[in-house]
């Protein structure tokens, strides 16, 4: 599929996001916000992606949250300047997975587990205030 045109990569990207959402059924979904890249082309491609993956997600009906690549890497690691291979050993010890993790997967964990953290953090403040509201 990586020699197809383009737009049949994207509609791929938001059919097969489709599938998955509508087979296992989440709420929500985490993305990261594109950054700029040394390469312009590279970065408007990604950030078509990105619309993509988002489109699909909000016509299934989930909630979208986007972070920076910072964001991530502080939630994981502890810190935003974080490299990547740092990103990999914390998400393998927070998840406690043995095997090997590929960079995009460390990534895509990374931004799941970002995204639980300020959402647990976000709902207990969110329940504090309504508590001390009344």
């Amino acid at each position: 599929m990586g020699s197809a045109p383009f737009p049949e990569r994207l509609g791929k990207i938001y059919i097969e996001l489709a599938q998955l959402i509508a087979e296992y059924s989440p709420t929500q979904m985490a993305i990261e916000n594109v950054f700029v890249s040394k390469n312009p082309s590279s970065a408007l491609k990604l950030g078509q992606a990105r619309g993509a993956a988002i489109c699909a997600g909000v016509v299934q009906g989930l909630s979208v949250a986007e972070y920076a690549p910072r964001e991530v890497k502080l939630a994981i690691v502890g810190k935003g300047s974080a490299d990547k291979s740092q990103v990999q050993h914390m998400t393998k010890v927070l998840l406690n997975i043995q095997e090997k993790l590929q960079e995009d997967q460390a990534d895509a964990l990374g931004i799941a587990l970002c995204h639980a953290h300020t959402s647990a953090f976000n709902n207990k403040i969110q329940y504090a205030q309504k508590r001390d509201a009344k």
